[in-house]
């Protein structure tokens, strides 16, 4: 007889906890007996695809973790690499995809909280917040409404706990329409003298319950977040946890100053799974148990059970292994901060997590169990491509209307570059989002060096604690990059490009790329077509960062991101593996941002030229220009050229350096047009752009190509005139012909200027045309 037919429990109640049968099968031979209704929820949460990761464990196993400024990889709170002089740099990604599809504040609020505790549980001051988003068009009312939410619940958490939301990135698709993806990255600088670590040890040591109460919100976030989201998800709103940022601020305090102590000898958050998770993964780590009394747990509700006790998610609390003897002295640390903070279990021998309530032993698993030995899917890869893709790769520019320097054929009549241009820039995933940083107080801490909006990446001083301004001058770039069309029509391109634009974001501002957080938003694993993209887009991340020396410390797994439709078919997202990426600047006084700096100025191209042939590079496939314009997503993403990218990034970084180079700017979607369009606005400066276009040039050369195809590993760089001899030396020697000028800075009042010798105007815009439509883009939606 098998165990789930003898099971106390019907097949519903199994899988309401997220467990398949073979799974409830192994959970009775692990435990050689039927689980309670306590451990099935502790089984169900910590077997969950968003704690376990039990669908993508063996494809994370190809990433690089290793490399010279690795001083934590995967494994713990957070990643954390060495900046040099002393000075270590804490980071992670993490996702809050469902609670905000459902309850968007709250949701993305504590998305916040739950990233700021990842960091500072391993003894690191929060400094900086970043941010990916991805929603469905701003047509939607809906959409409207979650964007809003989001917003409003990053700003708030972030601006109240007093750590700056400094850069990021929003993606609007109708693919994300029902699925949101909200994912926050954190940094943090190092300030104890050795890094808090989360495995317990010390047999008889006190185990200490710090910060916030228990309550019933958040029960099984964990297994909410591991299945697709329907109509009746909304009644899940008690899955979404509530926070308190005011409360985390004093727990960061009183955290930081507990670790300077010496008295703590393990952390962990509670996060995803609350009590059990921060239980089980202490005793693994360290190789001993825990026992915990949940009598002795401050509480919020009265009359909870120990399955609400082990599955709420509430906000701002903390598990800690203490120095026995010396807990009064952190118990007195937390309450001076308004925290609560109890003695409420002990490290044992035995490798189990034991948990006791009312005198009585309410759960006892092996620890390996809930944390690492856990079940493991080796799914079979699909022979060749899906049909979607396979499809979508016949795609070929011969298929658009005919085009020329004056335009392109649409509907009947012809539509200037001009009108084209136009039309991009008002694009909300292009546009301006200043009306989402506007929300965000982005200098708080008085550290962030390049605003939101002004550069590629966000840069903050690196300022220790009681240190002045004027003593630092180091500084931490970072960003958040994945283009999820480019994933969705090629997984193995796309993931690729995603960490080259990443690291040419960082060189922009003249930061050396140094290590990778991912997160993995993707679909269910368990269909055929889900399973490829994650695994092609792991092949291209773990490709990706080789190549670039930017090993993965850590990062977050979110699957089953799929919305079921009225009939009940899922419909899943665009797969969006979001790299952050953190860089070195190791000197503040030479980085630089996107805008123009100074009429008279040159300006140059640095990788494939724009009249390039090499169409796998520089493509229409998959643009911005192509699904705005003609409302097709097919084709293949442009190919990754690492060599040239290395050489192209090295360059900016160097000229910045140097001080050649006065402003950088890649070219992403939209392309070279869009590129210049952004310097302008952003720099309040017009631009003379003269196309060398003569009658060898080939037939095959589109106009709609040039100005806005994308990919060639492409910097737009500008340097002061008395510069230009240095920087062209240093171009022949080092990019040799990947490398052009293509004309200089104007004044305010002249505009973008595009045209060809001699002089047929293709674009001719002025400033305050294009920025009120990329600054105001998104506020107009709103707006409806």
């Amino acid at each position: 007889m098998s165990a789930i037919s003898s099971a106390p429990f019907s097949p519903e109640e199994i899988a309401s906890e997220g467990i398949k049968p073979e799974e409830y099968e192994e959970i009775f031979n692990r435990l050689g007996r039927h689980p309670n209704k306590a451990e099935l929820g502790m089984f169900g949460v910590m077997w969950s695809e968003h704690c376990c990761y039990k669908n993508s464990r063996p494809l994370l196993k190809q990433f690089p973790t290793e490399g010279d400024r690795i001083l934590v990889g995967p494994g713990e709170n957070a990643g954390v690499v060495d900046l040099g002089d002393g000075l270590q740099l804490a980071f992670k990604i993490e996702s809050h995809n469902h609670p905000s599809a459902v309850e968007p504040f709250q949701g993305a609020a504590t998305g916040v909280g739950g990233i700021l505790r990842d960091i500072f549980t391993m003894g690191a001051r929060p400094i900086a917040i970043l941010n990916s988003l991805r929603f469905g068009s701003l047509d939607d009312a809906k959409t409207r409404r979650l964007f809003n939410g989001v917003v409003s619940g990053i700003s708030h958490y972030g601006n109240c706990v007093g750590v700056p939301t400094v850069g990021g990135e929003v993606y609007f698709d109708p693919a994300y329409s029902g699925n949101p993806l909200v994912n926050a990255m954190a940094l943090g600088l190092m300030e104890t003298p050795e890094i808090v670590k989360s495995g317990a040890n010390g047999l008889g040591n006190p185990v200490l319950y710090v910060g916030s109460t228990t309550g019933r919100d958040g029960m099984g976030g964990a297994s909410f977040a591991s299945a697709e989201l329907s109509d009746e998800s909304m009644d899940d709103r008690p899955a979404v946890q509530v926070g308190d940022p005011f409360l985390e601020k004093s727990l960061i305090e009183a955290c930081l100053e507990a670790f300077k102590t010496g008295a703590v000898v393990a952390a962990q958050d509670m996060g995803a799974a609350g009590i059990t998770c921060s239980t089980s993964e202490m005793a693994a780590k360290g190789g001993v148990g825990i026992e915990l009394d949940l009598d002795l747990i401050p509480v919020r509700e009265t009359g909870m059970v120990p399955y609400e006790y082990l599955l709420s998610e509430s906000q701002e609390r903390m598990l800690f292994v203490a120095h026995k003897g010396r807990e009064q002295e952190l118990i007195d640390i937390f309450e001076r901060w308004g925290l609560h903070a109890v003695v409420a279990g002990t490290v044992i021998q035995e490798p189990i997590v034991r948990i006791l309530f009312q005198g009585e032993v309410a759960a006892e698993i092996p620890a390996t169990a809930l944390a690492d030995n856990t079940p493991i899917y080796h799914r079979e890869l699909m022979a060749e491509a899906p049909e979607y893709a396979r499809k979508a790769w016949e795609w070929t520019s011969d298929r658009l209307p005919p085009c020329s320097a004056a335009g392109i054929e649409l509907a009947g009549s012809t539509k200037t570059w001009n009108e084209i241009l136009f039309q991009l820039l008002e694009t909300p995933t292009i546009a301006s989002k200043r009306w989402v940083y506007r929300q965000y107080d982005h200098q708080v801490q008085n550290n962030t060096v390049l605003m939101p909006g002004g550069a590629d990446a966000a840069v903050v001083r690196v300022r220790p604690v009681n240190s002045s301004p004027a003593q630092a001058n180091t500084g931490v770039a970072a960003t958040v990059d994945c283009n999820p069309r480019y994933v969705y029509l090629h997984p193995y391109e796309g993931a690729k490009a995603a960490v080259a634009e990443a690291a040419r974001n960082l060189s922009c501002v003249g930061a050396e790329p140094l290590a990778v957080t991912d997160n993995l938003n993707f679909g269910s694993p368990e269909k055929p077509i889900g399973y490829w993209q994650l695994a092609e887009a792991c092949r291209g991340l773990a490709e990706a960062c080789t190549e670039f020396k930017t090993p993965v410390t850590g990062g977050n797994v979110s699957l089953y991101n799929e919305t079921l439709d009225s009939e009940g078919k899922p419909q899943p997202i665009y797969p969006t593996p979001v790299v952050g990426m953190v860089g070195l600047v190791p000197d503040l006084n030479r980085i630089c941002g996107q805008g123009w700096q100074a009429t008279g100025d040159r300006i140059y191209l640095l990788g494939l030229r724009w009249d390039t042939q090499e169409t796998a590079a520089v493509t229409l496939g998959a643009s911005e220009y192509l699904a705005a314009v003609h409302n097709t997503v097919a084709g293949k993403p442009p190919v990754v050229n690492f060599n040239l990218e290395r050489q192209v990034q090295a360059a900016c970084r160097e000229g910045i350096r140097q001080g050649w180079v006065r402003s950088a700017h890649d070219c992403a979607e939209g392309g070279l047009a869009i590129a210049l369009a952004e310097a302008c606005i952003s720099g309040q400066k017009g631009a003379e752009i003269a196309l060398d276009i003569s009658d060898s040039q080939p037939s095959s050369l589109r106009w709609d190509q040039l100005l806005f195809g994308e990919g060639g590993a492409r910097i737009l760089v500008s340097v002061a005139p008395d510069q230009a001899a240095n920087w062209e030396t240093y171009l022949q020697e080092h990019l040799r012909e990947h490398w052009q000028n293509l004309g200089q800075v104007g004044n305010p009042n002249a505009g973008l200027r595009i045209s060809t010798r001699p002089s047929v105007p293709v674009i001719d815009v002025s400033i305050a045309d294009m920025s009120d439509r990329w600054l105001n883009a998104i506020e107009r939606r709103i707006a409806v």
